[in-house]
């Protein structure tokens, strides 16, 4: 199938993003095979090739242009369901040490079939959020952790900010609803050791609009935090 990439290459270029030939055609292939898989299991309701391209991968493009990694971080990508935004992220930033984290088998194995055709490698984490992040493996050991899409912003502090090591940063990628979500989370952000740095605003196509959270971690996460089972997501803090 034919996705025309093309077209976000060249928005790349004017902030300074230039994939190689290498790159394109990970890309293309990471494109192809989103499509193929989602006809056997449910990765994307987005299938137009177009969509495909602006609302799955220019959209995790921007977050290179919005958040400074610095070279070889190590990088979690919580929830990533179908590799979004931590696969395009190795796929544009090889020398990351990515590791992608969700809790459903059959999207690990979607996300390995990827891997390998595009000749990448990550570590492929089949856990659920707060179990890793309960785990001494795991907690306070990332640079960055990153999430889109998964669950409001106050359960993501929780999920999320145990993993980074203290004077890392967590970013959640959110809609127009951020600052409310913001709001809502200030005690996560303080039980949890966070303090949003700043937002930053990009548009993916007509007035759809993209809100990158950028949210430092003071310090090191409470051991209450965060909480087992389904106490995050009902009780949130």
């Amino acid at each position: 199938m034919y996705f025309p990439f093309d077209e976000i290459f060249e928005k790349c270029a004017l902030f300074g993003i230039n994939p190689d030939e290498v790159c394109k055609e990970r890309l293309n292939t990471y494109a192809n095979l989103l499509i193929e898989w989602n006809e056997k299991m449910n990765l994307t309701a987005i299938t137009d090739p177009r969509e495909v391209v602006y609302k799955h991968f220019y959209d995790c493009i921007l977050f290179l242009k919005n958040v400074d990694i610095p070279k070889n971080a190590t990088v979690v990508d919580v929830g990533t369901g179908a590799g979004f935004p931590g696969m395009v992220l190795k796929i544009m930033r090889p020398d990351i040490n990515l590791t992608l984290l969700d809790s459903l088998n059959k999207r690990l194995v979607f996300l390995e079939d990827v891997l390998n055709k595009t000749t990448l490698t990550a570590n492929l984490l089949h856990s659920r959020a707060e179990d890793a992040g309960r785990n001494e493996k795991y907690r306070d050991s990332f640079d960055i952790a990153c999430a889109r899409a998964v669950a409001s912003l106050n359960a993501l502090c929780e999920y999320c900010l145990p993993l980074v090591k203290p004077g890392g940063i967590f970013v959640s990628m959110k809609g127009p609803s951020a600052e409310e979500e913001i709001n809502d989370a200030k005690n996560a952000l303080k039980l949890c050791s966070g303090e949003v740095k700043e937002i930053k605003t990009e548009t993916l196509t007509g007035e759809e609009e993209r809100k990158f959270i950028i949210i430092n971690k003071i310090s090191q996460t409470s051991p209450k935090y965060p909480r087992m089972g389904k106490k995050i997501t009902k009780q949130p803090l």
